[in-house]
């Protein structure tokens, strides 16, 4: 019998509402209920969501390609048309000769390391090669102690290995160990910005 009254609705809204309220049984189980309805609703929803839109937009994404490949050879990898992560390709450095600057300063960066004389202290030692030594590497310098430097004198010209127009490497004989050193122009002009004992 259908229900004529508003009274009469209000009594069948009650009867609903009220009966998780009933007891602790019919509570826990309009909260399960409600769980698997809210997990189901999200699990079909993003589903169906996800169809409407992709019928609704046009495809502009990337483009794979199939291509049939003999057995045993790998098959290509999808193509795409995303720009990548650089803005431009990095530039490779172009060989140049050796700047007769570059030379000089590091054979008075070598002759200042091989000029340790008994009692020099680090900080009078650093002192000598700051004016040829980049500013970051004269932290990594002030942790060499001049005692333990086995060389004390340049014995030979320097010899270019790799010449670029903003580094130079070279290689430049001591009494002791060859030195291997990187120099590079700063805002300073040239300077050192490492060096290696080569044997």
């Amino acid at each position: 019998m259908p229900i004529r009254t508003n009274r009469g609705r209000a009594a069948v809204y009650r009867r609903l509402w009220g009966w998780p309220l009933r007891s602790p049984r019919h509570l826990v189980g309009t909260l399960v209920f409600l769980a698997i309805l809210i997990t189901a609703l999200g699990v079909v929803l993003p589903k169906v969501v996800g169809k409407q839109q992709a019928k609704a937009a046009p495809s502009t994404g990337p483009t794979t390609s199939i291509h049939t490949t003999p057995p045993g050879v790998a098959a290509p990898g999808p193509t795409s048309n995303l720009p990548t992560r650089l803005s431009a390709p990095l530039a490779t450095p172009t060989t140049a000769a050796p700047n007769g600057d570059a030379v000089r300063v590091a054979k008075e960066w070598a002759a200042a390391w091989v000029n340790h004389p008994a009692g020099i202290t680090s900080e009078q030692w650093l002192a000598q090669l700051k004016p040829y030594t980049t500013e970051e590497y004269l932290p990594v310098m002030a942790s060499v102690d001049p005692a333990n430097i086995p060389a004390t004198k340049v014995t030979g010209e320097p010899v270019v290995g790799t010449s670029y127009t903003s580094s130079v490497q070279l290689t430049i004989p001591t009494d002791g160990p060859k030195l291997s050193i990187t120099v590079v122009t700063t805002n300073a002009g040239w300077r050192v910005a490492d060096y290696d004992q080569a044997s």
